[in-house]
């Protein structure tokens, strides 16, 4: 079944452009995908961006923030994200937050409802995960460093945790993937060594497909290349046994009416993918 807002939310001024994943998911899990509009930011931010580091009044942010909980009717778990593979608990980010000290982490994971896990965009890719029975939902923050170090597969352990374990169930129980907008793979640059990265860290059996999504670009002697992230994503839940992975298919660089981007602007801001489970 397609993952929706509830819709009383529908009559809280959701913006037409903000994304809805289209996503197996079941009937009790939302999602949602923010976009540039529908918030009071101005200048290089304009209009809904949720970053305090994005160089934004943070009257605005706030603002754009409670906004957001408004619209969804859940608090959002925000964490301070380092591109890392630490995953923290939903709750204990959003205690953290409320404490004014965000944990630095770039994934939450939780089997609470009415609690959205959340991360921040403006290029990295975002993952949103749940499991079949919707028992439990995770959001990853993976940008290249973040995804070659495993955050993908720690937020996906961090979500079979979360499920019930009886005979098992939670370390073999079905998840469900969806990718979000960021920087696609004919705009996403990288140097030689974030090729050597990926592939020091796959397996054997994932070689070819690592290689393959890399794609000579430029001088050769500069050995620079093309990265298609989602790729490399899927590579990583498919190590997790993820094979329902939707999305994707958003470039952040090339649409910049819709998507905040860093490569693209550099002073810009940012956007939010969020899921959480209703009771």
């Amino acid at each position: 079944m397609t993952s929706s807002l509830p819709e009383r939310n529908h009559q809280h001024d959701i913006p037409d452009d903000w994304i809805i994943p289209d996503w197996p998911a079941p009937s009790n899990v939302r999602a949602v995908f923010t976009t540039r509009a529908g918030g009071v930011s101005e200048g290089p931010q304009a209009t809904f961006n949720l970053g305090f580091k994005a160089d934004d009044d943070p009257a605005a942010v706030t603002t754009n923030r409670a906004l957001l909980a408004a619209r969804t009717g859940v608090p959002s778990a925000w964490v301070a994200q380092v591109h890392g593979p630490r995953v923290v608990d939903s709750q204990d980010a959003l205690d953290a937050v409320r404490a004014g000290e965000p944990l630095q982490a770039d994934a939450s994971a939780t089997n609470a409802a009415g609690l959205a896990s959340t991360v921040m965009v403006a290029d990295c890719l975002p993952v949103l995960l749940c499991d079949a029975q919707g028992q439990a939902v995770a959001a990853a923050h993976a940008g290249w460093r973040g995804l070659c170090v495993g955050v993908i597969e720690q937020a996906v352990q961090a979500l079979r945790a979360r499920l019930p374990q009886t005979a098992g169930a939670g370390e073999r129980a079905e998840v469900i993937a969806w990718l979000g907008p960021c920087i696609g793979p004919a705009t996403f640059e990288v140097g030689p060594e974030v090729r050597e990265a990926f592939l020091a860290a796959a397996t054997p059996a994932e070689r070819d497909a690592t290689l393959a999504a890399f794609v000579a670009h430029g001088d050769p002697e500069a050995g620079k290349s093309l990265a298609d992230l989602c790729a490399l994503a899927r590579l990583r839940l498919a190590r997790e046994g993820v094979t329902s992975v939707s999305g994707g298919q958003w470039c952040t660089v090339s649409d910049a009416s819709r998507f905040y981007s860093y490569r693209r602007d550099r002073t810009t801001g940012r956007m939010a993918a969020l899921v959480w489970r209703v009771a």
